[in-house]
């Protein structure tokens, strides 16, 4: 199934969000101010993933997209790349039976043909496992960049079309999209401070809202994101609409 482009059709806006997606930015920093090695913020960062997926789920979101390891992520040290990747493989292991008991769907997107085949293998395993799962879908975005995302989406297209294509139109390629199960993010949640979408969901977030927070991510919890929903609910969503259309849709819907 893929979902409508926010760009051609408009979506139901509720109180809270339905889809929330997350960068969670400032383990790094967390650890520092703290003078400790950057591992132990990345391993409380862990911590807060788990929160924040219980919190959402209790508050009726229905997907939930983390950051967790960008394309251009490779660029760090390779000490802290390695030890990402043995913290994405134990998260893997220890987590995914407690998010099928929960009925929580998992997803990973990004380009995994770089990871360690025991780290793909339990991608396979965790997706198979909880693929009936509807309570809450949990998309972990890793090795995965925005302009990949639509270049690999249009390279999928010209080989349906033997490499023969005159024009593409947005119908063709959203399908294509590694997210294409799911509604486009209501609401974007950056951490750390920081106030840019670092090449992340850059197709998706075309009407997002955005909220940007200077709490790191390991001090991310339920009333942190409490307030990036009420913040939410304060904003009006138009659409490319004027807000004389607006009302004038509400008052025919309680007519």
């Amino acid at each position: 199934m893929s979902h409508a482009s926010s760009t051609r059709e408009i979506p139901a806006a509720g109180a809270v969000p339905r889809h929330v997606a997350i960068i969670m930015d400032g383990n790094g920093r967390w650890a520092k101010s703290r003078r400790l090695p950057r591992v132990a913020g990345h391993r409380r960062g862990v911590e807060a993933v788990r929160a924040t997926v219980t919190a959402c789920a209790e508050r009726g979101v229905e997907y939930l997209t983390l950051f967790a390891f960008s394309s251009e992520n490779w660029r760090r040290p390779a000490e802290e790349v390695a030890l990402l990747m043995q913290l994405f493989q134990m998260a893997l292991s220890n987590e995914v039976e407690k998010l099928h008991r929960n009925g929580v769907r998992l997803k990973v997107v990004g380009d995994t043909r770089r990871f360690d085949p025991n780290i793909r293998r339990l991608i396979e395993q965790g997706e198979r496992l909880t693929a009936d799962n509807r309570r809450l879908t949990l998309t972990v975005a890793a090795n995965y960049g925005g302009r990949w995302d639509i270049m690999q989406a249009f390279n999928k297209v010209l080989a349906e079309r033997n490499g023969k294509l005159d024009a593409i139109e947005e119908s063709m390629l959203t399908p294509h999209l590694a997210m294409s199960y799911a509604p486009e993010p209501d609401l974007f949640i950056r951490t750390g401070g920081e106030q840019r979408v670092s090449n992340f969901l850059l197709w998706q977030l075309a009407y997002t809202e955005l909220y940007f927070t200077d709490r790191l991510w390991p001090d991310f919890d339920a009333a942190a994101l409490d307030q990036a929903i009420e913040s939410y609910r304060t904003r009006e969503r138009r659409f490319g609409r004027t807000s004389e259309q607006l009302e004038h849709s509400r008052r025919a819907e309680v007519a």
